[in-house]
């Protein structure tokens, strides 16, 4: 029974890695969530090639170039979670919270909530940096966005999860549609003109400790080796790489 130290607080296990496929994060994310009965936090430093990861109900005519994505060949995957539609590559950085619902003291188990405790972790990590704020389900620095977070919430655990645009290459943005459904401050703005780079703001390895060292306040943190996750061998994820088919299907489909 080696949950709790004698402070009380839950153990919470920490996976890092360094540049992981995405696919292969959110694979381990979902088996952590739904085997799993230990609170995890998953930090991933990048991740080789661009990607394109949507959420569950993402439907690819309305979220993407779909011409660009199948002319140049970039991946689409469909997490097991909500929220919009991001383009990661080496530049990203990824934290995920994968917790028990009792494992914070008060937090009712659903998504607003969640996401506000969230910003309070990451305002011990920005604390100093000007202009830190969760605005709807962005994290931003005054109204540049530089963090989007998705979610999911079974009966028992929930799943929240980040991913941090230290650095980006301003071409792969020309994947993305503007999505129809956009956060108020964004004014209609381009991708360009509505994210920043958080390289300008804090340094990347400080920014990975500070966050680990800021979970400290609420769990006794536990680095954890990747072999040490549960195994399940029946276990079968619900993300999926998108075939170029399904990719193909969706542009005929769209086209007029």
């Amino acid at each position: 029974m080696a949950q709790t130290r004698s402070i009380g607080l839950p153990l919470m296990r920490v996976v890092r890695l360094e540049g992981a496929p995405i696919l292969q994060q959110l694979h381990l994310e979902e088996k952590l969530l739904r085997t799993s009965s230990d609170n995890w936090c998953v930090v991933n430093d990048g991740t080789k090639d661009p990607t394109i990861v949507m959420g569950v109900s993402g439907k690819p005519a309305e979220l993407l170039e779909l011409d660009l994505v199948l002319r140049d060949h970039v991946p689409v995957i469909k997490r097991f979670t909500g929220g919009g539609t991001v383009i990661v590559d080496s530049g990203t950085v990824f934290v995920t919270f994968i917790c028990n619902k009792d494992a914070v003291p008060g937090l009712q188990p659903y998504p607003r909530p969640i996401m506000s405790w969230s910003s309070l972790v990451y305002n011990e990590v920005f604390q100093g940096t000007r202009n830190f704020n969760l605005r709807e389900n962005d994290y931003v620095f005054g109204n540049l966005k530089f963090g989007g977070n998705a979610q999911s919430i079974t009966k028992n655990r929930w799943v929240h999860h980040t991913s941090f645009l230290w650095d980006f290459e301003e071409k792969n943005m020309s994947y993305l549609k503007h999505p129809a459904k956009a956060p108020d401050y964004r004014q209609a703005r381009s991708h360009l003109e509505f994210i920043c780079r958080m390289k300008d703001y804090i340094p990347r390895s400080i920014f990975i400790d500070k966050t680990i060292r800021a979970l400290s306040s609420h769990f006794t943190v536990s680095p954890t080796t990747l072999e040490e996750a549960p195994t399940d061998p029946h276990f079968e994820p619900s993300t999926k790489l998108l075939t170029t088919q399904d990719l193909e299907t969706a542009a005929s489909s769209s086209s007029p």
